[in-house]
């Protein structure tokens, strides 16, 4: 084999064509509601990392749990990246009525793109969080929240920070 490039060979480089079951997919027996999403620093250094802090509230009548996921999308890159990037997930157990705050961390590592070794760019990224994938249209209602965030500094190699 000697065509390693990824684009028409996994849903995350299909373009805009949607995948049959991505990522995710199920039905729950309650519904669950996103806020206060919040990243920081929301400006960072190329070789920082983000801290992330979500609120999960279960609004439905059932004792229930979710899998809360984190996707990364790279706004202008160098070379070709997936749509967006599944950086963090989380099942996470929520009682009826209630919310729980969540903290995940998106290393840097996570934002770095392969051009000839792994390089870390920088630029403007946005992270989506919730209960699915960006986009993904399911009959189980899920909100998807997104904030974007800024890298400053110079591209370097990952092995350099």
């Amino acid at each position: 084999m000697e065509n390693y490039t990824m684009e028409g060979r996994t849903y995350r480089y299909y373009g805009q064509e949607a995948p049959l079951y991505p990522f995710g997919y199920g039905l729950s027996y309650t519904t669950f509601r996103y806020r206060d999403l919040v990243l920081s620093p929301p400006v960072l250094p190329v070789c920082a990392n983000l801290s992330v802090s979500v609120v999960l509230e279960n609004t439905g009548l059932r004792d229930s749990e979710e899998v809360v996921q984190l996707y990364l999308r790279w706004e202008q890159s160098s070379v070709p990246v997936p749509r967006w990037q599944l950086v963090a997930f989380r099942r996470v157990a929520v009682l009826a009525g209630r919310e729980v705050k969540l903290f995940f961390q998106v290393l840097a590592e996570q934002r770095a793109v392969w051009a000839q070794d792994w390089r870390l760019e920088p630029g403007t990224f946005t992270l989506f969080a919730g209960g699915q994938q960006p986009g993904q249209k399911t009959r189980a209602p899920s909100e998807v929240l997104s904030a974007r965030f800024s890298v400053t500094g110079t591209a370097r190699p990952l092995r350099t920070c």
